[in-house]
C-alpha cells in the first residue's frame, strides 16, 4: 500500500510540474528560492478550492522565513490563488531567522519560524504592530528527519548521545563502536562520516540542537539556538541546500524536514528508549506533538515540546513552525489578505494537505485556539 501511495503521489508530481511553475510565477515571481518540491505542486493541484473565503482579500501578501515549511507554502498558496485570484502571495524561505527579523522590520506581513519569539524579539515587534505585538500561530507540524547516504545501509539506528558525537566531531568513522552497537546486523563500512550543518540561522537548528541537549547534556555542550555553534562539520544553506549535499555526498549525514528526504534519501530510526527505535513519519511526529503544551500569554500559542519523550512510536526529533503575525495593528492594505490565507492554511482542509508533503497537522485541540486567534487579529 506505500509503495501505491508513493507511485501516485509521484505520478500526480508529474504531470502537475507545468501548472505548478505557472502557478510559481503568478502568485511568486521567478525567484527560483520560492519553488516548493514536486510533492507540494502535486497536492496544490488535487486540492480543492471550493471552500477557501477570499472576503475582501486583495494585493500583494509578503512573508519571509523557516524553509522548513516552504513545501507546505507553496502548496497552500497554489491553491489559495485558484480561489484568491486578487492576492499575489510571495513567500520567501530565507530561515526563520531572517523571517523574524523582516517580520520585526516592518518588511513583511507575516513569518515562518521553527522557533517561538523570544521576548526581545516580542517586544521589537511593538514598533511594527502599532497597539499590539507579533504572536505565534503554530501552522505546521512534523518530523525533523536524519538523513544519510551511506552505500549498502538502507536501515540504521542512532540515539541522542550518538548523534551528538557525530555533530560535535568526536564520531569520525561509519564503523564507529557505538554505532556497531546500535546497528548489530549492519555491514558498516570505514567511511568517514560527512557531517552538514546550516549555515544561516534556521529554527531547524534550533529544535534538532534542542534534542540533542535534551538526549545528551553531557555529550552536547553548548547553548543552542537558531546558529550552529558546534566545531567542524560542513555547512549549506537552507533544508534544500542540505538535502541537495547529502544526496550527492557518499558518507553524509544531515537533519532536515522529512518533506526534503527523498529522491533515494534515507532516514535514521531513533532510538529514543521505547520498546523500539521510532521512524520518521508524520503519524509518529504527530504523537509527539500531541503532548506539547501551550506556554505563550494571551493570544500567543507558543508550544513547549517534549524532545525526550520514551513514549512508544513518539518521535522526538520535531519542530512546529509558527506563523507571525501582530495580534493588533496589522497593516490595513494586508489585513483582509493575511486573515484569509491564514484561515486557509488553519482549516481542515488546508491542515488535510500536510501529510502527503511529509508534514505533521497539527493537533485538533491547538488548532482550534490558532484558528480563533486567527479571527481576532486586527
Amino acid at each position: 500500500m506505500k509503495l501505491q501511495r508513493k507511485n501516485r503521489l509521484r505520478a500526480l508530481s508529474l504531470g502537475a510540474l507545468a501548472v505548478s511553475g505557472a502557478l510559481a510565477l503568478t502568485a511568486c515571481g521567478s525567484d527560483d528560492t520560492n519553488s516548493g518540491g514536486s510533492d507540494s505542486s502535486s497536492a496544490a493541484t488535487s486540492g480543492s478550492a471550493k471552500n477557501i473565503e477570499c472576503k475582501d482579500a486583495k494585493g500583494q501578501l509578503l512573508g519571509n522565513g523557516s524553509s522548513a515549511q516552504a513545501n507546505a507554502i507553496d502548496a497552500w498558496r497554489q491553491t489559495f490563488s485558484q480561489a484568491c485570484s486578487g492576492v499575489q502571495i510571495n513567500y520567501k524561505p530565507e530561515g526563520s531567522g531572517a523571517g523574524v527579523t523582516a517580520f520585526n522590520q516592518g518588511q513583511v506581513a507575516f513569518a515562518g519560524s521553527d522557533s517561538a519569539l523570544k521576548p526581545e524579539e516580542v517586544t521589537a515587534s511593538k514598533k511594527v504592530c502599532s497597539g499590539g505585538q507579533g504572536i505565534d500561530l503554530p501552522m505546521v507540524g512534523g518530523p525533523i528527519a536524519v538523513a544519510y547516504n551511506l552505500d549498502g545501509v538502507d536501515n540504521l539506528v542512532l540515539d541522542g548521545p550518538t548523534l551528538a558525537k557525530i555533530f560535535d566531531s568526536k564520531i569520525t568513522k561509519w564503523n564507529d563502536a557505538a554505532i556497531k552497537k546500535l546497528n548489530p546486523d549492519a555491514k558498516l563500512p570505514s567511511t568517514k562520516i560527512q557531517a552538514f550543518h546550516r549555515s544561516d540561522e534556521s529554527g531547524t537548528t534550533d529544535n534538532f540542537t534542542k534534542y540533542l541537549k535534551a538526549t545528551a547534556a553531557s555529550d552536547w555542550k553548548y547553548e543552542g539556538g537558531k546558529a550552529w555553534q558546534a566545531k567542524g562539520g560542513q555547512s549549506a544553506q537552507g533544508s534544500s541546500g542540505l538535502a541537495q549535499q547529502v544526496k550527492q555526498t557518499s558518507g553524509s549525514i544531515t537533519y532536515v524536514e522529512l518533506s526534503y528526504a527523498k529522491d533515494g534519501v534515507k532516514t535514521v530510526d531513533i532510538d529514543t528508549g521505547a520498546s523500539a527505535p521510532v521512524k520518521a513519519t508524520t503519524e509518529n511526529a504527530s504523537k509527539a506533538i500531541a503532548d506539547a503544551k501551550v506556554v505563550g500569554t494571551g493570544k500567543d500559542l507558543a508550544l513547549e515540546l517534549n524532545y525526550a519523550t520514551k513514549a512508544d512510536n513518539a518521535y522526538p526529533i520535531t519542530l512546529v513552525t509558527y506563523e507571525i503575525v501582530c495580534d493588533k495593528g496589522n497593516k490595513a492594505d494586508t489585513l483582509a489578505a493575511t486573515k484569509s490565507f491564514l484561515t486557509y492554511m488553519a482549516s481542515e482542509q488546508g491542515q488535510g494537505a500536510l501529510s502527503d508533503l511529509g508534514y505533521a497537522p497539527i493537533p485538533a485541540e491547538i488548532n482550534a485556539k490558532v484558528r480563533e486567534t486567527v479571527a481576532s487579529i486586527s
